[in-house]
């Protein structure tokens, strides 16, 4: 039968975790994690083109790369640990909505970056975060898409349709009836898809000086609708 001394009865399992853990490589994984995420704020706010720019969003990416990195700096070496926290992380739920598909990009992107920072693939992550970056900055800034703008008209007189379908034929580049509804007091509204001639949108004074139009509304949408 084994003796348990003094020694045995005071040492601390933390002390012996802690011996094999490298203050230098958690610190290095650390930094990288910091600037890849400041890297990563930096193209957010370049290529933002949503309604309202979110500052403090933008803040979580930083805070996210740098927690995911630290959380896997914690778990490499022990694997009961990554068990837990895996466990631990699943009954999380976030209910904050993403409304741009792009804010999941940007938030997958900081995930997989301190994972990688984490994990020690300096290298990996450097590069990988400058060519995704590259490919935003020119997708984003320098690639234009020209989206539809939604077209809704009221208007208390059917006989005027004609004249609206003139001025819309004359004044845009291509436009279709998306609805067309009866409201109360027997006024009518119709929505248009228009595409513009380089934003020329001079053509919604023609459409307004047209006698029973009561009101032309343009709206754009490019994931948000904005007035």
């Amino acid at each position: 039968m084994e003796s348990i001394n003094f020694t045995d009865i005071f040492k601390s399992s933390i002390l012996e975790k802690t011996s094999s853990f490298s203050i230098i490589d958690s610190l290095i994984g650390l930094a990288v994690a910091f600037i890849v995420g400041l890297f990563i704020y930096w193209v957010y706010k370049k290529t933002f083109s949503g309604v309202i720019y979110s500052h403090s969003f933008n803040i979580s990416l930083i805070i996210m790369s740098m927690a995911t990195a630290l959380i896997i700096i914690g778990i490499s070496s022990n694997v009961l640990l990554s068990l837990g926290m895996v466990g631990a992380l699943s009954i999380v739920r976030f209910r904050t909505p993403i409304k741009d598909p792009m804010d999941l990009v940007y938030l997958f992107w900081a995930i997989i970056a301190g994972i990688l920072c984490g994990a020690g693939f300096i290298p990996l992550v450097i590069i990988g975060s400058i060519l995704i970056g590259l490919v935003l900055l020119f997708f984003v800034n320098k690639i234009k898409i020209e989206n539809p703008y939604l077209l809704v008209i009221r208007y208390s007189n059917h006989n005027i349709e004609n004249s609206l379908e003139h001025v819309l034929s004359s004044s845009t580049k291509k436009h279709s009836v998306k609805s067309k509804s009866i409201m109360p007091g027997n006024d009518f509204e119709v929505t248009y898809e228009v595409r513009v001639k380089e934003t020329d949108m001079t053509f919604l004074t023609s459409i307004s000086d047209i006698e029973g139009v009561k009101s032309a509304v343009m709206l754009s949408y490019d994931g948000n609708f904005t007035a």
